[in-house]
């Protein structure tokens, strides 16, 4: 199956942004050393505070990843225009995220590809993005891509 990516619709936002509450969420839980309550509340107020006018929000893009062929829709990316602090502009990957139905087939390895042509048209030049320690699927899939990575946070529960 072949992938393109094209604008988020209004129509589609409501559940999009549930679906990626609870995705984020979870992914706290599993890799990020929270607990349930406090990562709910976390995505709540992340999801607030990074798309406070939706999909009008300022420098963010939202994007429906989907069947060439057939139209269906099997993920999304989103990401940010953003200065980072003497470096210049760049992309923030905020999340690119594969329907569990659509897994294992390459589809995150299609929409990372067409993430970069869909960068290199805004004229930027880099990406940088955030991964958990533990969620090896996702680590691999951008080392294998050329990600390094430039910083580790590390945490002990005491």
């Amino acid at each position: 199956m072949t992938l393109r990516l094209r604008p988020l619709r209004d129509d589609e936002f409501d559940d999009w942004a549930a679906e990626g509450r609870r995705w984020y969420a979870q992914d706290m839980v599993d890799h990020g050393e929270m607990e349930r309550e406090a990562a709910e509340r976390k995505a709540e107020h992340d999801a607030a505070s990074t798309l406070p006018q939706r999909l009008a929000t300022p420098g963010m893009h939202v994007l429906a990843l989907e069947s060439v062929e057939t139209g269906e829709r099997v993920g999304s990316v989103w990401f940010a225009e953003r200065e980072a602090p003497f470096e210049g502009r760049e992309a923030f990957l905020y999340s690119v995220w594969v329907d569990e139905r659509h897994r294992g087939r390459g589809f995150g390895r299609q929409a990372m590809l067409l993430l970069e042509q869909e960068v290199r048209a805004l004229g930027l030049d880099r990406i940088r993005l955030n991964v958990f320690g533990g969620n090896e699927a996702a680590r691999s899939l951008y080392r294998s891509l050329g990600y390094v990575e430039s910083a580790v946070l590390m945490v002990k529960r005491l």
